[in-house]
């Protein structure tokens, strides 16, 4: 849980340090803009209150990886979700009004995630996790929507380290085998979840786990 506050804190850091011109860019998730995926982040603060709002009497039917519903096919913005969010980004029109709303749902989310009871249970997508399975299956969601954000910013501040190692962890995890030991954290979540292609030289060392890449979770 303590990964969640770090993760999150990191990414809304990225985000406050933001120029205007940036909004505009494109991110690491495909057909969106870097103010897409802003808006994206609004409405994910707003799903992790709602869900640590939702107590669960049931035991808990998924965990922080089981929590993943994984596919082969990456989002490419057409999905009616996907586009509903573009139009909610634009109709915010200055990105000002996006960094507020974001750091105030923000910031409320990061609260409520610090004075949860890790053993709570809560539902969430017909599923039921402990409060700390689902803020760790956040890591890996924060940490890769940090690397969609700073896609096309150089210099822009990365994820912190140990939010990287873990959410590799999970997604070798999802894919029942590790990556190659040479590769960072980064790329093999790069790469493992189809956010990049790898190399031919890179491929090769996937081995047999070239052929189920990528791993899209949703």
């Amino acid at each position: 849980m303590d990964l969640f506050s770090d993760a999150w804190t990191a990414l809304r850091a990225a985000v406050a340090d933001l120029r205007d011109e940036d909004f505009g860019r494109a991110s690491g998730c495909r057909g969106w803009l870097v103010r897409d995926l802003v808006c994206h982040l609004v409405i994910d603060a707003q799903d992790v209150l709602i869900t640590l709002a939702t107590p669960a009497e049931a035991a808990p039917t998924r965990d922080a990886v089981t929590y993943w519903e994984v596919g082969a096919t990456p989002p490419n913005g057409d999905d009616p979700l996907d586009a509903l969010v573009v139009r909610l980004a634009a109709a915010y029109q200055e990105p000002r009004l996006l960094t507020f709303h974001l750091d105030d749902v923000g910031s409320a989310a990061g609260r409520a995630a610090l004075l949860a009871d890790p053993a709570l249970r809560v539902g969430t997508r017909g599923e039921v996790l402990t409060a700390a399975d689902y803020l760790s299956a956040y890591v890996l969601e924060w940490t890769l929507h940090h690397l969609d954000l700073i896609a096309h910013l150089p210099g822009a501040a990365e994820p912190p380290a140990q939010c990287l190692a873990r959410s590799r962890g999970m997604l070798e995890r999802i894919a029942g085998e590790p990556f190659p030991d040479a590769w960072s954290d980064r790329d093999a979540l790069l790469v493992g979840t189809g956010r990049r292609a790898p190399s031919d030289t890179e491929r090769a060392a996937l081995g047999s786990l070239a052929g189920r890449l990528p791993f899209v979770l949703g």
